[in-house]
């Protein structure tokens, strides 16, 4: 039999330590001496105070320890808790990671460095759809990304590639200065991943960084001369002519109608010219009448307005056409936070 004195030695525990345990009930002396009070273990339960005092010192709650004792003569479910409890522990070191990041880009924040947006992953993924298709990149002018300008309250997303235009606003929750930015493709695609719950948004000259539950990653903003989009843009609903159409209609009408051919730069592309009709509204010309009387007729890169139409969704859109030397834009009745723009071909 040991007394405490040399089971506190020999276990790493402090005396008083050994005694909260015995009045929890987690480590209770073999014996104790009604005479002195002093308190008397085994050889084993050296062991016990051993395997408590490294418990205490990963931060096991006293209950789990108890259980730990208990089971001490059965090594698999000790392990079995320590396992646990490691798993715990390193999904808290998780959570602390996440939380020391908040709060030093809160301190960015604070001090004007960056600008921090947070809206529902599902708003953000539906605004970046809409403006995806136009962000194919442009060699030198414009590389592949979406131009990214808040407001108060509002995160308007850009994308183009000289010969389509497309905008999409979404409302968010906006802290720091505004900014505007230009966000590498790669990064915008793994937003676009992102469906469920909420997303936080760092925004800063240097460093664009994205948070959405457990996932987080970032990357570097493109520095470049975005183009003057606004001078491109009239309010809605402005233009000579507004059409509503079908958008599944359209596009089974671009899919099997005869097709203009054009080439850029030694490329062949598909060309549809939309002209007005006084009965449908809309209709598909030959190629002899586009070259014959320009007049309201339009001609576009198909492909560019197939995927316009995809990004605008589906149901009844409104087409602006300008004249043939105008941008023909593809708009949501009722909804003007987004839209898209095709730059027209010229015959």
């Amino acid at each position: 039999m040991r007394g405490i004195g040399e089971v506190a030695r020999a276990s790493g525990l402090s005396v008083s330590a050994l005694r909260f345990y015995d009045g929890a009930g987690v480590l209770v002396p073999a014996a104790v001496d009604r005479a002195t009070g002093y308190r008397r273990y085994t050889a084993v339960q050296i062991r016990a105070a051993r395997l408590i005092a490294g418990l205490r010192r990963v931060g096991m709650p006293v209950a789990e320890i108890a259980q730990a004792v208990q089971d001490l003569q059965n090594p698999d479910s000790v392990r079995r808790r320590l396992d646990l409890h490691l798993t715990r522990l390193e999904a808290g070191l998780a959570d602390a990671r996440r939380e020391l990041f908040r709060l030093h880009a809160l301190l960015d924040v604070e001090e004007g460095l960056m600008t921090r947006l947070t809206l529902p992953a599902a708003d953000l993924c539906a605004a970046l759809d809409a403006v995806r298709f136009a962000a194919a990149g442009a060699g030198d002018v414009i590389p592949a990304g979406v131009l990214a300008e808040t407001a108060a309250g509002l995160l308007t997303l850009v994308a183009t590639d000289r010969y389509r235009l497309a905008v999409a606003a979404t409302p968010a929750e906006v802290a720091g200065p505004g900014a505007r930015l230009f966000l590498p493709l790669p990064f915008v695609d793994r937003l676009r991943a992102v469906r469920a719950g909420s997303v936080t948004l760092d925004l800063s000259p240097e460093r664009v960084s994205a948070r959405a539950g457990d996932l987080a990653f970032d990357d570097e903003p493109i520095d470049i001369d975005f183009p003057d989009y606004q001078r491109l843009l009239s309010p809605a609903g402005s233009a000579a002519h507004l059409v509503p159409v079908d958008a599944a209609a359209l596009r089974d009408q671009l899919t099997t109608a005869p097709l203009v051919a054009r080439e850029h730069e030694g490329a062949a592309y598909p060309v549809s010219v939309l002209t007005l009709d006084p009965v449908d509204g809309l209709r598909l010309a030959a190629e002899s009448e586009w070259e014959a009387d320009a007049g309201a007729h339009v001609a576009v890169n198909r492909e560019f307005l197939l995927q316009a139409l995809d990004a605008g969704g589906a149901g009844q859109l409104l087409l602006e056409l300008d004249g043939p030397l105008r941008p023909l834009a593809i708009r949501v009745p009722g909804d003007e936070s987004r839209f898209s723009m095709l730059m027209p071909v010229r015959r």
